[in-house]
């Protein structure tokens, strides 16, 4: 990258930090930003309440329910591999050879 190129990207660079903190020193840019995100919270909250209502469950139900799955899959390969163990210990006393 020539020097040239190297100073325009840094004076570009410097006008979008410029420009963000223009923006966040705006009391009205500031309030429509406040409000943008607590109705992004409200529509997400009527989601989650709109879900529940029709008994469908949510991603993160949906996950929780699938960590429990594997766990309670884990476990039982266990169990099988315990009882495997059993019955070769088991076939090696009984079987006198």
């Amino acid at each position: 990258m020539s020097d040239d190129t190297a100073g325009i990207r840094q004076r570009g660079e410097e006008a979008v930090g410029d420009l963000a903190q223009a923006l966040l020193e705006n009391p009205l840019f500031s309030q429509a930003l406040g409000k943008a995100l607590g109705a992004g919270e409200k529509a997400a909250q009527a989601q989650r309440a709109a879900l529940g209502a029709l008994d469908v469950p949510s991603a993160a139900d949906v996950e929780r329910l699938n960590r429990r799955v594997r766990a309670l899959s884990d476990r039982i390969e266990a169990l099988e591999d315990a009882i495997d163990e059993m019955r070769r210990q088991r076939m090696a006393t009984a079987d006198p050879t």
